[in-house]
């Protein structure tokens, strides 16, 4: 009998019900009544962690669900090490991050959804790896939290917005503050400069009133002083 392993996956022949070799893609001719040949896809799959409620080290309960990458990279142990390869992985990666979920607080789940995903894919990995299977990646979709905790957490990120633009302001007032010291030093140590800056000053207050305002030098006024 003929049968085609294509391009994408790879065969397992058994010869009276024990392995005896991988077949390549192509054409493969066997004997129903003593061989078998079990085709195994190669390409990169995908599975659906579906939602599950679980509770966080706050005991906050959060609804969570994820998405899972994984590829047989040896279809002999795939198929000789495991009844059900993509089930396993499945349950694999359920548990993970149930665990994973479980031991950290709420904050860190929102915060750093992509460490806690590198975390489960470490222990799938390492739980699949006799099965001849590599996992891509685990990306945590939805997190649904409970009706109550979205005002609460609207709130908190409300706070850390006033927060953070007061930061701002005040760094901003510092550097301005920063920035004026050094102005005054400067002037103070250069009185060309000073005269000219205050120059500058009186001309704008000249074209902001109906006042003039006519500048007299500090040198005459020192003259003036000094008669007296």
């Amino acid at each position: 009998m003929m049968r085609f392993v294509y391009e994408f996956e790879e065969g397992v022949k058994f010869s009276g019900g024990k392995f005896s070799g991988l077949l390549a893609p192509g054409m493969h001719f066997f004997f129903p009544a003593v061989q078998k040949i079990v085709k195994v896809d190669m390409r990169t799959k995908t599975i659906d962690i579906p939602k599950q409620e679980v509770m966080t080290l706050d005991n906050v309960p959060v609804k969570i669900n994820a998405v899972v990458y994984f590829k047989v990279i040896d279809a002999k142990k795939a198929v000789l090490n495991v009844q059900d390869y993509i089930y396993a992985v499945a349950q694999y990666a359920q548990a993970a991050l149930r665990d994973s979920v479980g031991a950290s607080n709420l904050d860190s789940v929102l915060a750093k959804r992509e460490y806690i995903s590198s975390k489960v894919k470490e222990v799938v990995g390492s739980e699949i790896e006799p099965w001849g299977i590599e996992v891509s990646a685990i990306k945590m979709q939805d997190i649904e939290l409970p009706g109550e905790m979205k005002p609460i957490m609207a709130k908190q990120a409300e706070a850390e917005r006033e927060k953070r633009a007061s930061i701002i302001r005040s760094e901003g007032e510092l550097a301005a503050a920063g920035n004026l010291k050094k102005a005054a030093d400067v002037l103070s140590k250069n009185s060309a400069a000073m005269h000219l800056r205050t120059l500058e000053a009186l001309t704008e207050s000249n074209g902001k009133g109906n006042k003039t305002i006519i500048p007299i030098p500090m040198e005459l006024l020192s003259l003036l002083k000094n008669r007296k």
